[in-house]
């Protein structure tokens, strides 16, 4: 049982990653394409979407692939709780897109900050992931600093792609 926790805690950690960082290379490019708020919004949100639907395919095509069945209603319900449970780490940035589409932050400052949000999630998802295993500190502070370093060269090689 422990076994089987600890793996579906990293079906999740692992989820959130990929959601994060799909979420900040859209960002950086809605920041170097200045959009508008209306425009930065529907765009993250067609790109979120589209990856979580992604994810959940490839889960349901890779247990039949395992298992030579369909998935069973519980196992769906997991599958489907681990992909839309990645979206916790996406709150911030479209809460400050929605600052934007109300005029209280221009959308360059919403962008930003949403970029810097997502940058803090990943390093957030790696102190979940280390928290609790029994790994020195100076390992686990390496984990954290490498989440932080990746996420910060996702910024700079967005940022040299697209010139700004």
């Amino acid at each position: 049982m422990i076994d089987e926790e600890r793996e579906r805690r990293a079906e999740r950690l692992k989820e959130r990653v990929y959601i994060t960082f799909t979420a900040l290379a859209v960002v950086l490019a809605l920041r170097s394409h200045h959009a508008s708020a209306e425009e930065a919004g529907l765009t993250l949100l067609i790109a979120v979407a589209g990856t979580l639907l992604a994810v959940f395919v490839a889960d349901v095509v890779s247990h039949i692939a395992v298992h030579a069945a369909l998935p069973m209603r519980t196992e769906l319900r997991h599958m489907l709780a681990v992909v839309f449970g990645a979206l916790g780490s996406l709150v911030f940035p479209f809460v400050f897109i929605v600052l934007a589409l109300g005029d209280m932050w221009p959308i360059e400052k919403s962008l930003r900050a949403a970029s810097i949000a997502l940058v803090a999630a990943l390093v957030a998802i790696g102190y979940a992931a280390v928290r609790r295993v029994r790994l020195p500190l100076w390992q686990k502070l390496i984990v954290l600093f490498a989440e932080f370093a990746l996420g910060v060269a996702v910024v700079g090689l967005e940022l040299l792609a697209h010139g700004a």
